[in-house]
């Protein structure tokens, strides 16, 4: 089964270029299902208001976004521990997260990574998922 699949998030519809630095809007997008265009306005507002850099490309601070997520009812999780080893994109739980890997964000989906680029070898740190109830 491959485990990565490409995706812009969307970013091509708006915008040309290969290397924009979005990962977190791509991320959000995939994993939310929200339209591109709508989540990088969205980012791009706090961060104006936040840090005056009205853009959400090339770095966003982990403050905009997680306050973002948290209002579309998302929770940050520490990622899994193992015995001597890190976690990666495979060790996350079913369904759809976001993990934060150095400094990156990506979309995972039952264990298959969208992105530009395939990062499956870098290390998972934490994720935010939905809570799951039960």
């Amino acid at each position: 089964m491959n485990t990565y699949k490409y995706s812009d998030g969307g970013r091509s519809k708006y915008f040309k270029g290969k290397n924009a630095g979005d990962c977190v809007v791509r991320a959000i997008a995939i994993a939310l299902e929200l339209d591109y265009k709508y989540v990088y306005d969205e980012i791009a507002k706090r961060n104006k208001l936040e840090y005056g850099k009205k853009t959400a490309r090339d770095g966003v601070y982990k403050k905009i976004y997680d306050k973002f997520l948290k209002e579309n009812g998302w929770v940050w999780h520490s990622a899994p521990k193992f015995d001597g080893r890190k976690a990666y994109h495979r060790d996350m739980p079913k369904g759809v997260v976001i993990g934060r890997m150095a400094k990156h964000l990506v979309a995972i989906k039952d264990g298959v990574v969208y992105d530009t680029f395939d990062s499956r070898h870098k290390m998972i740190y934490g994720y935010w998922a939905i809570p799951t109830v039960g």
